[in-house]
C-alpha cells in the first residue's frame, strides 16, 4: 500500500501486512455448507490504522462470492477496534483485544454494532478472530442473523502469498 513507515500504534500488527490466501469452509443454519477461496490483504499508510480488503472466491468456477473492505484501528492498552463495510449493505463496528504471540498476533472482536441498508439481510451480532503464527494466518467469524444465534460461519487457513 505505501512505502511509509508503519506508524508507532500499528507496531503490534506488523505480521499482518501483505496478502494471504487459501481455502475456507463455511456452514450455517440457513443454508448449505460451502467451501470458497479467500484473499485477505492489509496495509497501511503511515496512519495509526491498517487498511483491510476480502475477497472470495468460488473454488469450482472462480466466481466472486463476497468482499469486505476496512480499518484495523490500534487503541492503547491492546485494545482493537475495526470498521468493515460490505458491498451487501451492512456494516460492522468492531471492539475488542491484540495479543502479541512468539512471531505472530491474535486479534479478537466483537461487534458494538451493526448496521444495515434498508435492503440488507438483519445482523444482530458478530465475531471474528484473526490468529498469524509465521506465514499461516486463520480467520474466523460467528455470526447472528436471519433469526439464529450467534453460531459458528467461517474459517480460512490463509497462508502468505
Amino acid at each position: 500500500m505505501s512505502t511509509a513507515e508503519l506508524h508507532a500504534a500499528c507496531e503490534a500488527l506488523a505480521p499482518l501486512l501483505g496478502t494471504w490466501r487459501g481455502p475456507g469452509e463455511g456452514h450455517y443454519p440457513t443454508i448449505p455448507d460451502f467451501g470458497y477461496l479467500e484473499e485477505l490483504s492489509f496495509g497501511h499508510v503511515g496512519k495509526p490504522f491498517l487498511a483491510m480488503t476480502q475477497r472470495t472466491r468460488d473454488p469450482q468456477s472462480d466466481a466472486p462470492l463476497h468482499t469486505e473492505v476496512g480499518y484495523l484501528r490500534p487503541q492503547p492498552n491492546r485494545v482493537m477496534e475495526m470498521v468493515l463495510t460490505q458491498p451487501t449493505g451492512v456494516v460492522e463496528i468492531h471492539h475488542g483485544s491484540i495479543e502479541e504471540t512468539g512471531g505472530g498476533v491474535v486479534i479478537e472482536l466483537r461487534t458494538e454494532r451493526v448496521e444495515g441498508t434498508r435492503t440488507a439481510k438483519p445482523i444482530s451480532e458478530v465475531r471474528r478472530r484473526i490468529e498469524v503464527a509465521g506465514d499461516a494466518l486463520v480467520t474466523e467469524m460467528w455470526m447472528a442473523a436471519m433469526g439464529q444465534p450467534l453460531t459458528h460461519h467461517l474459517r480460512a487457513d490463509l497462508i502468505r502469498a
